[in-house]
């Protein structure tokens, strides 16, 4: 059991449940009738559902702003931070920011909101569909540390979606790599949401980085996370909660339910 991640959710080996945002505005996607009530509807109800399943964290995203940008504009953790506030009061427990793929954009949201973590490519570099990913994680712990974030976890995805890693650096050394940089978890992603990633990965990582969470991200379903949870610290589950197991439709509260069942189930056979 990793103990800071039990110290920081409340229970050993959490599962962080998405909340996917609809498309925000100035991205093709976005209801400009609807506006941001169509946005607090959305997130509420799924916040609601995941919530009564008992779910240990959850995590806010923009996932359907697609094509995705590296640098987005003010209005997106602008629009994102209005519909938290507007929520915060219903959140029960730990929460998360991911605005895809700006890791400075999810740290100012993060300390706009009282996030616990963020979510985001922090170190590296990768070709990808969207094109290069460089964060300069440098940078970006100054930033956090100018802005008054210190106490805003950084989960690094280390196998990130859409893309492969420049030059040949394995996942074991980009996750030892990232744990010596102070990643408080480091995350194991398959090629896109909800697709799983390779177990061997998720192993090397954990015997690279002994002393950092890892974090399963991509690609869980209640079918599978008995056995994820054997070697993970913790999963990140999006898809596979919503109808029908796909990305875009709302948090189906019997999957939901169903998964935490089989996770809980899972852990108190870990802890035996």
């Amino acid at each position: 059991m990793d103990r800071s991640l039990a110290r920081r959710f409340g229970s050993p080996k959490p599962v962080i449940a998405m909340l996917h945002f609809p498309g925000l505005p100035g991205r093709p996607r976005h209801d400009r009738a609807g506006g941001r009530a169509a946005l607090v509807e959305a997130v509420g109800r799924d916040l609601e559902v995941l919530q009564a399943a008992g779910v240990d964290g959850v995590l806010f995203c923009n996932e359907a702003d697609l094509p995705y940008q590296l640098s987005v504009g003010v209005e997106i953790p602008a629009a994102m931070a209005a519909v938290i506030g507007e929520l915060r009061s219903a959140v029960r427990v730990p929460f998360g920011v991911n605005v895809l793929w700006d890791a400075r954009a999810s740290l100012a949201l993060a300390r706009a909101t009282g996030a616990a973590f963020i979510r985001e490519v922090l170190t590296g570099v990768y070709e990808s569909d969207l094109g290069m990913i460089a964060p300069a994680i440098g940078d970006l712990a100054g930033y956090r540390t100018a802005i008054g974030a210190d106490d805003v976890a950084l989960f690094d995805n280390v196998s990130p979606e859409f893309s492969s890693a420049i030059g040949d650096r394995t996942v074991a050394d980009r996750a030892r790599g990232a744990a010596f940089l102070g990643m408080d978890a480091i995350l194991i992603s398959g090629p896109a949401a909800g697709t799983p990633f390779a177990m061997d990965d998720l192993r090397r990582a954990k015997e690279a980085a002994a002393d950092t969470p890892v974090i399963a991200n991509t690609g869980v379903r209640a079918e599978t996370v008995a056995e994820i949870l054997d070697v993970a610290d913790g999963v990140i589950v999006g898809t596979s909660l919503k109808v029908d197991g796909v990305t875009w439709n709302p948090v189906d509260p019997a999957r939901a339910a169903r998964f935490m069942d089989v996770a809980r189930a899972a852990r108190a056979g870990a802890a035996v």
